[in-house]
């Protein structure tokens, strides 16, 4: 489950971002244009009432959907909560055993080709030189090697996502574990819930702007589900990515290339992303520029992308209640979503461009989670009898929440398909 999110649109009202998708698409038509006739009829059920992951997430239930069934429960679509440093060491593990050689140091000094610019050697701390042909740079907000070294610049997103700090901390768990993450909104920003087997985690994300540190900690500890353990961590950050992503020999990957918000956990997505385009692109030892172009190209669409997503959940809010939310109800957003929110306010329509990695189901959960609705359906719907289109969705709907409670209990499943290891 992407998210149980709270607050966004206006204060007190929840919606559900699933995986997966909302019905089923009828005769050549997206669901939610017949959901869309259903409900200028006056019908109000909320359109996550007919997502298979979103019903069972609510009774706090989950399978796997099953091999070769056309049943509603073939139409569960699932992610993972991660341990992000169990997670980290496991690869770590993985990669070492495979081959990979790991040192340590600190990377003092970075030596370049005098006539190309290309970077040759890491002068390290403990005396050691490693040489190479290509670099990765993987160190993070600081981007020693594309961005220090490189001079490669930065492009600043903070007008469009002002959000600039972070405190996370995890607590106990109370009450049942919940199958999914919970987003909800706060004064200057928005908190997270994640929880896994052992414990959940917590983070205040906000914009120093309009909120300081004080008051963000104080809020993250007044909204915990259990008894907390440690102190938050801070994190500062820029939102944004380099001007370009690959430049002479090196290539920044993850947060040396560039930051988004972990609202719709992208993150991973990202650096994915940016391996598996090298690797698809993969260069003789000339690294031809066409080949970088390419490269850079497509990264910097992806970035994008995914950046108009995360900045609809902030423009698509009626708050006026803070300054935060008045600002962000009122920013100038860019072209590319100023397009796609009037083309789905004004036709019901919404389009997937360029592989990007949100499907129509994700735009169409969060436009009408948050009161972005059409104006009218689809003209050849809107010309079907209201009786059976009704008729058609209350059978849906029906079938997935009598499916939804012969389901185990979240729990219940993780108990026995992968119990938790106690170290």
């Amino acid at each position: 489950m992407h998210a149980d999110a709270g607050h966004w649109g206006r204060k007190g009202q929840a919606y559900i971002h699933p995986f997966g998708t909302h019905g089923v698409d009828m005769n050549g038509f997206d669901f939610h244009q017949y959901w869309l006739r259903a409900r200028q009829g006056g019908d109000t059920h909320p359109i996550d009432d007919y997502s298979m992951s979103a019903v069972a997430a609510r009774q706090a239930r989950f399978d796997l959907p099953p091999a070769g069934q056309n049943s509603p429960r073939a139409h569960i679509r699932y992610a993972y909560h991660f341990d992000a440093t169990l997670y980290a060491r496991f690869l770590r593990s993985y990669a070492e055993q495979r081959g990979v050689r790991r040192v340590e140091g600190k990377v003092e000094r970075v030596v370049q080709n005098p006539d190309s610019g290309d970077i040759e050697a890491l002068a390290l701390d403990n005396g050691q030189t490693l040489t190479g042909e290509l670099f990765f740079d993987c160190t993070g907000f600081s981007a020693l090697l594309l961005g220090k070294t490189l001079g490669v610049g930065y492009h600043d997103w903070s007008h469009w996502l002002p959000c600039d700090a972070a405190q996370a901390v995890a607590c106990t768990h109370a009450g049942p574990l919940l199958p999914y993450t919970r987003s909800t909104a706060r004064p200057s920003g928005w908190q997270w819930r994640i929880p896994t087997q052992s414990r959940t985690g917590n983070g205040h994300i906000y914009s120093r702007a309009f909120m300081d540190d004080g008051e963000a900690t104080e809020i993250l500890l007044a909204n915990l589900d259990g008894e907390v353990m440690g102190t938050p961590r801070q994190i500062r950050f820029t939102a944004g990515h380099r001007h370009t992503f690959w430049k002479n020999n090196c290539i920044a990957i993850g947060l040396s290339a560039g930051f988004l918000e972990p609202l719709e956990s992208t993150s991973i997505y990202l650096i994915q992303e940016g391996i598996s385009r090298f690797i698809a692109l993969f260069p003789d030892a000339s690294l031809p520029a066409v080949v970088r172009d390419e490269y850079n190209r497509h990264m910097r669409t992806e970035f994008e992308q995914v950046r108009d997503f995360i900045i609809l959940h902030y423009k698509a809010t009626e708050r006026d209640d803070t300054p935060f939310w008045d600002y962000c109800r009122t920013m100038s957003i860019p072209d590319s979503l100023t397009h796609k929110i009037e083309l789905f306010r004004t036709a019901g329509r919404t389009f997937r461009y360029e592989e990007e990695l949100f499907a129509r189901t994700s735009w169409v959960a969060v436009f009408l989670g948050q009161g972005i609705v059409p104006q009218t359906c689809d003209p050849v719907i809107a010309h079907l009898p209201y009786d059976t289109v009704v008729s058609s969705l209350e059978s849906m709907r029906a079938a997935m929440a009598a499916e939804a409670a012969r389901m185990p209990t979240h729990a219940a499943f993780l108990q026995s398909y992968c119990p938790a290891v106690r170290a």
